[in-house]
């Protein structure tokens, strides 16, 4: 069906909420480039909103849990799951917003550092389904953490402020490229080419320095690390160093209609998801916001979806609530109600021939809702029920939101998976729904900032009207 660009209709008051919500989600977005950072985030949002960690609540002297309570638990600071109790009994379900938050990047090896030909690189191994040519010889900023033997744990990011250095993957001049641009796109750069330059300044000599000192490059860069960070070489081994774009989310076109950024699959849908959690006030049914880790790579270990944190918390969210039998843990899961929150992508008429047109999500046409995912013959996808659609829909009506339906692209030309079928396995209802993105899992994305207010709106709906 031909949906309406929703920029004709907003009025001056809409218009002044998109921005102030685009505003808030672009902060966000600087503020979150990693899990790590996605998670610390959300802990200092929901905190300020009077959210309780559940650990505190175990811990009270007189636990348990009413209609209104807000809580959350964190899972090794990479996936957070956030509560508002509802009035209706745990096990009569929940409406779950779920969302990840990692997105395509390179990650640092354990054992990264060396030198070649007086030059300082870090090895990496790309995180994610990456275009390997679209990372070179554009500035790069390093995030993570180091963990020492002593315990502590140390916070790197280096390459966001404005008088920090950035970082570059290089590429081969053009001029030399000749064999190199006869090779297919997944070959011209290769996975071990994807090295971080850091270094060219060899250490400075000392009188008790050979003149011909190896590796003077390298020492340099370790004696910058333990001036910095406090970091010996062999902390490498137990670091998570992430390499990401540097540079902060921009409004795009002369219009500022849409959001340049890096990181926008998923976290576009994990954000607003957190406004909307954010934003609701009383619920019926309890709401649930949950942001994960690991779905790029198959929503696996023991932050992913297929781990049993969700689970359990829910467990103990029945105990703190009046009940105990794992029966109502299973009903709990079984009756929910989840948005599985994951991007589009968006028609692109410069790669049209990709799309079949009247399955397409469009940019400015409101939340995406994908009854399927998953390749060729739906495989690996939850296909979600006709009359749970028919809800959906009713829900989104209510609260007027503009939204689509859409598949990905073109039958056997591709295809992609998100959580959905994972919660789907405790018999809940689940469909997917995000926001439309062009460039999906390119280094900088765009998104329409009509689409993350729509989402926004959207999320909110479902958690209200469900």
């Amino acid at each position: 069906m031909d949906r309406e660009n929703v920029w004709k209709k907003y009025s001056a008051g809409q218009l002044a909420e998109l921005e102030k919500i685009n505003d808030k989600y672009k902060a966000c977005l600087d503020e979150g480039k990693t899990e790590r950072e996605c998670v610390k985030l959300t802990v200092k949002e929901l905190a300020a909103a009077g959210y309780r960690d559940l650990k505190d609540v175990e811990r009270d002297a007189s636990p348990g849990l009413k209609a209104g309570d807000k809580v959350y638990a964190v899972c090794m600071d990479k996936s957070i799951v956030a509560f508002k109790i509802g009035k209706q009994p745990l096990e009569e379900g929940m409406n779950i917003l779920g969302a990840h938050i990692d997105s395509p990047r390179i990650d640092v090896k354990q054992n990264p550092l060396y030198e070649n030909d007086e030059l300082a690189y870090l090895d990496t191994h790309y995180y994610g389904g990456i275009k390997k040519y679209q990372w070179v010889t554009i500035p790069l900023a390093v995030h993570g953490v180091i963990a020492k033997k002593d315990g502590t744990v140390t916070q790197v990011s280096i390459g966001e402020k404005e008088d920090d250095p950035v970082f570059v993957i290089t590429d081969l001049l053009v001029h030399l490229a000749s064999k190199q641009m006869e090779k297919k796109a997944s070959e011209v750069v290769e996975g071990e080419k994807l090295d971080l330059l850091i270094g060219s300044r060899p250490l400075a000599e000392a009188g008790d320095l050979d003149e011909k000192e190896k590796e003077a490059v390298k020492k340099n860069m370790l004696e910058l690390l333990e001036k910095y960070y406090g970091m010996e070489e062999e902390d490498f081994v137990s670091a998570e160093l992430e390499i990401v774009p540097a540079g902060k989310a921009r409004d795009c076109g002369l219009d500022r209609s849409m959001v340049l950024a890096y990181g926008q699959d998923d976290r576009v849908c994990a954000f607003t998801s957190l406004f909307a959690m954010l934003d609701v006030a009383e619920v019926e049914r309890t709401a649930c916001c949950i942001l994960v880790d690991k779905e790029e790579i198959g929503s696996v270990g023991a932050t992913g979806m297929h781990s049993r944190f969700f689970e359990n918390v829910v467990a103990e969210l029945v105990a703190l609530t009046g009940g105990e039998s794992e029966l109502k843990v299973r009903k709990a899961l079984q009756n929910s109600k989840m948005l599985s929150s994951d991007v589009s992508a968006a028609f692109d008429p410069m790669f049209a021939e990709m799309f079949e047109k009247r399955s397409s999500a469009f940019f400015a046409k409101g939340l995406v809702f994908n009854k399927f995912t998953g390749s060729r013959g739906k495989s690996g996808s939850n296909d979600a029920n006709a009359e749970y659609l028919a809800q959906v829909r009713r829900a989104m009506d209510a609260r007027n939101v503009a939204y689509q339906f859409a598949e990905l692209g073109k039958v056997d030309v591709g295809g992609g998976g998100t959580i959905a079928y994972i919660m789907a396995n405790y018999g809940m209802e689940v469909v997917d729904s995000g926001v439309a993105v062009l460039s999906m899992h390119a280094p900088w994305e765009v998104t329409s900032k009509a689409d993350v207010y729509e989402a926004y709106k959207g999320y909110k709906a479902f958690l209200l009207e469900m």
